[in-house]
């Protein structure tokens, strides 16, 4: 398997006046295509540290991340919207679909930005939606629908662009227990497509549901563990 994520030696130290605040401090770790990873770790961890470089969303002070051969530890902010954009599948906690934009509309949100006409936008978000079960809720707008629904439209819009990650914020942290259970069997499915997914989560039966478990402890990786009791 080809890897898709190369970290090495990444730190991230955050400053308050004079004070230096190490939030990660040396983390080595590849991650392969089709891998379904959890990470776990108390808060103050480096958890969401972590999952915000692997997104993109930050930088790290010192080390190197490789995410599908392009080394992106020290681009742009608009080199790395772009390659949010591309590569990367976002799903929230909290979902995070606009209101006044119905299912359909909000899957199509990543699209706009990465230049497809109307009619690809449509075709591409109708499959997606259909493929997480949703094809008959394309017009609802997000207060018409369930926590449940409304989760599989943020990761049908995670999937629309083909990306290489599917990243997954304590996706089940705002559904009860049935519906948490209805979402995870999605991502299984999402996975067995091929794609790639990590969750960040802090509990542990959402963690036993992937491959592989990696746990962060005070900015290091505690222990990596493929298997044994992952299922």
């Amino acid at each position: 398997m080809a890897k898709i994520i190369e970290t090495k030696d990444l730190a991230k130290i955050y400053h308050i006046g004079t004070v230096e605040i190490p939030a990660l401090q040396s983390i080595t770790l590849d991650i392969e295509e089709n891998e379904y990873v959890a990470l776990m770790g108390p808060s103050g961890s480096g958890k969401s540290t972590l999952m915000n470089i692997i997104g993109c969303l930050d930088t790290p002070s010192k080390g190197t991340y490789i995410l599908n051969n392009n080394n992106v530890s020290s681009q742009t902010d608009n080199e790395l919207a772009e390659i949010r954009n591309k590569e990367i599948g976002f799903v929230f906690q909290t979902f995070n679909l606009l209101p006044r934009l119905n299912a359909q509309e909000n899957v199509e949100l990543p699209l706009i930005y990465a230049g497809y006409d109307k009619k690809q936008r449509a075709e591409m978000a109708l499959k997606v939606l259909d493929n997480v079960g949703l094809g008959d809720r394309v017009n609802h707008k997000p207060n018409e629908l369930s926590g449940g629904q409304r989760q599989r439209v943020a990761i049908a819009r995670a999937l629309v662009n083909s990306p290489s990650i599917i990243l997954a914020d304590e996706p089940t942290g705002n559904l009860d227990s049935k519906t948490s259970e209805e979402i995870l069997r999605v991502l299984k499915e999402v996975h067995g497509q091929g794609n790639t997914i990590i969750v960040v989560t802090h509990e542990e039966s959402i963690a036993q549901q992937a491959e592989r478990i990696i746990r962060l402890m005070d900015g290091l990786v505690e222990s990596d563990v493929r298997g044994n009791g992952a299922v």
